[in-house]
């Protein structure tokens, strides 16, 4: 009988697909919570808002691209995702990979990515493939969002500072280039920045509740419109929601937009899950299906295409404000993206005021906020290859992009873990003494000259390629040995490698004139020597024995016949 956890895995796996369509059940606790749902959503709106057209200005489409993909992401994500309680629109992890995008393709590019990015999503939760993004080693996704959180930060370098965008892709160079521009020229937009950032900090000491973001933004363009400040605004945006079109595809941009797509799609994945899963942990709901919300927010991504709107992702600061707010069920995601679109229509004219430097200042706040300094802090304390993992992805993500910084990191955190694997694999020697208790001893054999021409190893662990060399390198300095037993027994993990190490070891012994008996080899283990050749290396096929008694009594006649032979000789 399978575990309880086991047996619910094996049960989503073995789901219809039908199972990931929205249904009744979804909505079953809204006549009880409405009341609350209705709070919740009218509460995620309001923050969301000043979120929604700071990362549209950022990723360089406008805020315009930003609030529809809230509205439409937030409400078809909301009805089609894994999650009861999750959050979707723009995130800063994804302003970070559509800059280059942007300044390479164009908008167009940026919809045909979020397009190809959602069908891939669809495809990963109908092949049932949620299960496998919670695999990233916690140092990775540490490091991850260290990267990105400082990505976000010097992505609003020339918006803090008044001066427009520099030529580049590379967002630390493009900010330094920003500040040489600037030279000191000019503090309005910088007085706003510190306005929005003092009153982020400061209003939730005051009380929790308070939606400070859209505080700061409202002081901030009310000062710069009350004491006629010279900085750039958001500007006009339309008073509806855009008709839905197809995006203009070039094939020829196809190719270079591979990498972007992939890299889209990973993020939308991984953040969409986290955020689930901190949602759960948050909630006494029912848990999140990682399948369904896969689709969900694949189909998010693919409706944002048609309304000219930007990839879109599970929200945690988003989601958590749900969930404190008190929402139980699907619908309060839902009238989150029903307010903001009331909000657009009817406050489209005085969003277009807001400076920009308040919706840099926002997310500059927003920024060092992802970054959990105490986990980083216990993260770098607790070991070097863990700390070695974190510091590598930030540095990576920061310097190259994101699908490179991941890789990065899962490649170092294999590595690592091989290392980790093959250093705690042992090569145990026993004497007599040790293994006295354990077997019974030929009485008639004089113990010293078994003692001091048998020797046993005991292998533990693995065996694999990671950590055949150091085998090779320990074993074969036994000495005035004439019989080695390696007992197999306790080898759990052998690889092709670590099989054909031991035929060498065999070989190289057997030249010293050593006997090499092999004992307690398991079935799986004993068929890899047999094809790898391990075998073959042996004297004698009696020489793979299935006990260490069987193996130990082998020696006792081994060394008793090589003694009766150096006897007959001297005799002779």
């Amino acid at each position: 009988m399978h575990p309880p956890h086991q047996q619910r895995a094996a049960a989503r796996r073995t789901k219809p697909i039908g199972s990931l369509r929205p249904s009744r059940r979804d909505y079953r606790d809204l006549p009880r919570s409405w009341g609350a749902d209705l709070l919740a959503g009218i509460t995620v709106a309001v923050v969301a808002l000043p979120l929604a057209l700071a990362f549209g200005v950022t990723s360089g489409l406008g805020a315009e691209a930003g609030i529809v993909t809230a509205i439409v992401a937030g409400i078809v994500a909301g009805v089609f995702g894994g999650s009861h309680v999750q959050v979707s629109g723009p995130t800063g992890a994804m302003t970070v990979v559509l800059v280059p995008v942007v300044a390479s393709v164009g908008p167009d590019g940026v919809l045909i990515v979020a397009l190809a990015a959602g069908l891939l999503l669809v495809l990963a939760g109908a092949l049932r493939l949620g299960r496998w993004a919670g695999i990233l080693p916690w140092p990775v996704v540490e490091g991850f969002t260290l990267g990105i959180a400082l990505l976000i930060f010097l992505q609003q370098v020339p918006m803090a500072v008044g001066v427009d965008k520099p030529e580049g892709e590379n967002t630390a160079l493009v900010a330094a280039r920003a500040l040489v521009d600037w030279a000191g020229d000019g503090w309005q937009p910088l007085a706003l920045v510190a306005l929005v950032s003092v009153t982020m900090i400061a209003l939730p000491r005051l009380h929790r509740a308070l939606p400070a973001s859209l505080i700061a933004v409202g002081a901030a363009t009310a000062l710069s419109e009350l004491a006629g400040l010279d900085v750039a605004t958001i500007g006009a945006i339309p008073a509806s929601l855009p008709a839905p079109s197809l995006p203009a595809v070039d094939v020829a941009d196809l190719p270079g937009l591979a990498p972007a797509v992939l890299a889209v799609a990973a993020l939308a994945a991984i953040e969409s899950l986290l955020s689930a899963k901190v949602a759960d942990g948050m909630s006494d709901g029912e848990p999140h299906d990682p399948d369904r919300e896969l689709v969900g927010q694949g189909l998010a991504n693919v409706a944002v295409s048609f309304v000219g709107g930007m990839p879109a992702t599970g929200a945690i600061a988003r989601t958590a404000v749900n969930v404190r707010s008190g929402a139980r069920t699907r619908a309060a995601t839902i009238v989150h993206g029903v307010v903001l679109a009331a909000t657009v229509l009817a406050l489209a004219p005085a969003i277009g005021h807001v400076p920009l430097a308040a919706l840099a200042g926002v997310l500059m706040v927003t920024a060092v906020r992802m970054v959990e300094f105490a986990t980083v802090g216990r993260i770098v304390r607790s070991t070097r290859g863990d700390a070695l993992l974190l510091l590598a992805t930030a540095a990576a993500t920061v310097a190259f992009d994101l699908v490179i910084a991941v890789g990065v990191g899962v490649a170092l955190a294999a590595v690592l873990a091989l290392r980790a694997v093959a250093d705690s694999t042992s090569f145990a020697r026993q004497t007599i003494d040790q293994t006295a208790e354990e077997i019974v001893v030929d009485p008639l054999l004089e113990r010293a000259l078994l003692q001091e021409h048998i020797v046993a190893y005991r292998l533990d662990g693995a065996l694999f390629f990671g950590a055949a060399q150091r085998f090779l390198l320990e074993l074969t300095e036994v000495a005035d040995v004439e019989v080695a037993i390696l007992r197999l027994g306790r080898l759990r993990v052998l690889d092709s490698t670590g099989a054909q190490a031991l035929g060498d070891l065999v070989e190289h012994l057997q030249r010293r004139d050593v006997t090499v008996l092999l004992a307690c080899a398991r079935p799986e283990h004993e068929r890899l020597l047999r094809h790898v050749g391990a075998l073959d290396a042996l004297v004698h096929e009696n020489h793979l024995l299935p006990t260490f008694d069987a193996a130990l009594a082998h020696a006792h006649r081994h060394l008793a016949r090589n003694r009766e032979r150096r006897s007959a000789a001297v005799a002779s």
